[in-house]
């Protein structure tokens, strides 16, 4: 019955002028408001929920899931041409995206992207339509110490993630854990590590952080005479690159997708964990890791795939428990409720024809996403070309109205030039800033969970071997960490004996 609902709901939307103006309207502004850094896909949403307030709720839905579904790939263009990530989920895209730019192949990088975001949409899509019972419950185990769980396997994988010394990864998350305690404490309402500093008692903002590191710290780079410098505008390249490419990459995508979708049906977990994970379990696998960092293809694939993947992931709590997957889902599910729609466990059985609306709308959106993102590529790609100065003054103006724009507060213009400042610094010393940032995002999670599970424990860290799920995370977390050390001291071991073995002879 579903099906055919589905199927009668997509012919409808697909053959209605009105729906079809619609899905192209949603699709070029989340495009657009994605690419501009500080403005997410959960602002843009936020920002164009009151348009749809006169609407019925089908074509309301349809407007809403096409501005998100397009945002997911928006945040990627500015984070390939300009290394100023538009979403938080896009860090990871601009570690190779921008190198690629550098090369004078930004055109092929934006298509990878492009191409990756679909395919891991479409993915995202069957996995929500084919096993979202399954999906929906697995996720219904998920407590604190599965949550702490989560945020600590992320937080190993993000050692794996950068190039250079994993401890001076691993430090820099934690780093960026440490820096996600500033603030109120959320269960005792105490302040730490404020030093008794007004600006600092919310916390650090993310988006202020992030337009930071990788905004403000690319421009005091490039004016401080420390980078070399291309004299020239960079070389856009061909834009298409070869379908037997992108063919030759389907397991990149796959694993990209899979990871995307099951991190994203997890309450709370979101894109940005996704894309973290994704990242580091390619990097892990390649052969060549020490190219990515370095403009490596399926360095921008798998992220982007997992960032569209995980939109399909986190409709399925939204949809089958009427919790949302992420703060996105959770500005979605607040439209919903506005026009009378309450997400639930007996969605399915009493209102098929709204989960056949939010279907055929994120299929529609993921094509109209593909045809308006390849005629903005030729557009998109000619931001290069603006002179190197008029450039830098541009970014500027971006960082800081996006860090102002998110709260209204200057404050978070002082946090934004502080991190800008900082990136620039651990920059110069070699010390990478992209563990900082998901650390930042990772800790909130991991310690609030963890203090929440210890109190219903009474102080006992056995809860976290107790539940199954828990312990085989954390058990990988031991392996993850384990290995290089094992690695290393098996090759120590190998040395010694071929070098008694060349004195004995």
């Amino acid at each position: 019955m579903l099906l055919s609902t589905f199927f009668d709901t997509l012919a409808g939307f697909a053959t209605d002028p009105a729906m079809l103006g619609l899905i192209a309207i949603g699709a070029v502004l989340g495009l657009i408001l994605g690419a501009v850094p500080g403005i997410s896909s959960t602002m843009a949403l936020a920002i164009l929920m009151p348009v749809t307030f006169g609407m019925e709720p089908g074509p309301a839905i349809l407007f809403l899931i096409s501005i998100f579904m397009s945002s997911v790939y928006g945040g990627s263009v500015s984070a390939i041409l300009m290394k100023l990530p538009g979403t938080p989920a896009s860090i990871f895209t601009q570690v190779d995206g921008y190198p690629m730019t550098q090369q004078g192949k930004a055109g092929q990088a934006l298509t990878y992207a492009l191409a990756a975001s679909t395919i891991g949409g479409m993915i995202g899509l069957a996995m929500l339509v084919v096993l979202a019972p399954v999906l929906a419950g697995f996720a219904t185990n998920f407590r604190s110490p599965e949550f702490a769980a989560v945020a600590l396997f992320g937080i190993v994988m993000l050692s794996f993630a950068s190039n250079g010394s994993t401890l001076v990864a691993t430090v820099m998350g934690l780093l960026g854990v440490v820096l996600g305690m500033v603030g109120f404490d959320s269960l005792t309402d105490a302040q730490r590590l404020t030093m008794n500093a007004p600006a600092l008692q919310s916390g650090f903002n993310l988006i202020p952080v992030i337009i930071g590191l990788f905004g403000l710290a690319e421009i005091l780079q490039n004016l401080s005479g420390f980078r070399d410098k291309p004299g020239t505008t960079p070389v856009i390249g061909r834009i298409f690159v070869p379908f037997s490419d992108l063919v030759s990459r389907w397991k990149v995508m796959l694993r990209g997708s899979f990871i995307g979708t099951f991190i994203g049906a997890i309450p709370a977990a979101g894109s940005a964990v996704a894309v973290s994970i994704a990242y580091a379990q390619e990097r892990r696998l390649s052969k060549t890791p020490e190219k990515f960092g370095e403009g490596h293809p399926d360095g921008l694939v798998a992220p982007e795939a997992a960032n569209s993947a995980s939109v399909g992931g986190s409709l399925v709590p939204l949809i089958a428990l009427g919790v949302p997957g992420d703060t996105i889902t959770a500005v979605l599910m607040g439209a919903l409720m506005v026009h009378g729609l309450t997400p639930g466990p007996l969605l399915f059985a009493k209102d098929p024809l709204f989960v056949s609306w939010i279907y055929a709308s994120v299929l529609l959106a993921l094509m109209a996403t593909l045809v308006f993102g390849i005629g903005m590529i030729r557009v998109s790609v000619l931001v290069t070309k603006i002179p190197p100065q008029l450039m830098q003054v541009f970014i500027a103006v971006f960082c800081v109205i996006g860090a102002f724009a998110i709260r209204n507060d200057m404050n978070d213009v002082y946090v934004m030039v502080g991190f800008g400042v900082a990136g620039f610094v651990f920059s110069r010393i070699g010390l990478p800033v992209t563990p900082l940032a998901f650390g930042l995002i990772l800790g909130p999670i991991l310690e609030e969970n963890l203090r929440r599970s210890l109190m219903i424990s009474r102080g006992s860290w056995s809860i976290f071997l107790e539940r199954p799920i828990s312990a085989a995370l954390i058990a990988v977390c031991v392996v993850l960490v384990a290995l290089p050390l094992i690695s290393a001291g098996l090759a120590r071991l190998r040395r010694r004996s071929s070098g008694a073995a060349g004195q004995a002879r």
